[in-house]
């Protein structure tokens, strides 16, 4: 049996359902027995990795040019997507989002990583795209949410003020390409099994059961649910 058994998540700052997943898996492992021996980690992945906004961006207009529909069908497909959330016990505020590239956003966190802060920063970073309506790209908005969890000054503007990490980025999502990553969030368990999209606790609690109870990994990751769950790709949530 393996002392630790390793998730690795990948998940993109602009994707709500990532969020949503983020608060399924936790409450999961609230149900696991063996949830100390659980270790989780943090991949980058771009929905859009040339998104460039401008300040008149808003999400129910992008929506909108996006699927060729009109603000009506958008807004209610947020206000779905805000109840999604609720059910999890989030509180989005697409009202308020600022539309941003989520590179910097993601160099920050492979710095968390580093210095084991990565969940702590990937929560602080939800909330302050889909719940405070605080813009991600800014590099002063960045700063301050890294010192919130513990990041040193000097190391955070050694990051953000330089291309530092953009090739960890790339290889995180080069790796989700080569094992098949359509959407996400997407979670791989000890590199055996994955499950795609927020599905729901008890998946992820039967998930983490089966991986414990083999003990035994292979490297190919076999996704376990038939249909898709909530996610998003790079051509929307859904």
């Amino acid at each position: 049996m393996e002392n630790t058994l390793k998730i690795q998540i990948w998940s993109d700052i602009m994707c709500p359902f990532c969020y949503i997943g983020k608060r399924r898996i936790e409450g999961a492992l609230q149900k696991f027995e063996h949830k100390e021996a659980v270790e989780i980690e943090w991949k980058s992945y771009q929905l859009d990795a040339s998104f460039v906004a401008s300040t008149e961006d808003n999400m129910v207009d992008h929506l909108a040019d996006k699927y060729n529909k009109d603000s009506e069908w958008a807004q209610g497909m947020l206000n779905n997507m805000t109840q999604n959330a609720k059910n999890a016990g989030l509180d989005f505020h697409f009202d308020k989002a600022v539309l941003a590239n989520s590179l910097h956003a993601h160099r920050l966190l492979h710095l968390a990583k580093k210095h084991n802060l990565a969940n702590d920063l990937e929560e602080l970073l939800f909330k302050a795209y889909l719940t405070d309506g605080k813009n991600i790209n800014d590099l002063n908005t960045l700063k301050g949410l890294g010192l919130e969890v513990g990041l040193n000054a000097q190391a955070i503007d050694a990051v953000l003020y330089s291309d530092a990490y953009t090739t960890e980025v790339q290889q995180d999502i080069k790796e989700a390409q080569s094992i098949g990553v359509q959407g996400v969030p997407f979670f791989v368990f000890d590199s055996k099994y994955a499950v795609s999209g927020a599905q729901d606790v008890e998946t992820f609690v039967k998930t983490l059961e089966k991986v414990w109870e083999e003990g035994k990994f292979q490297t190919k990751p076999t996704v376990l649910n038939t249909t898709d769950g909530d996610s998003c790709g790079i051509d929307g949530c859904n």
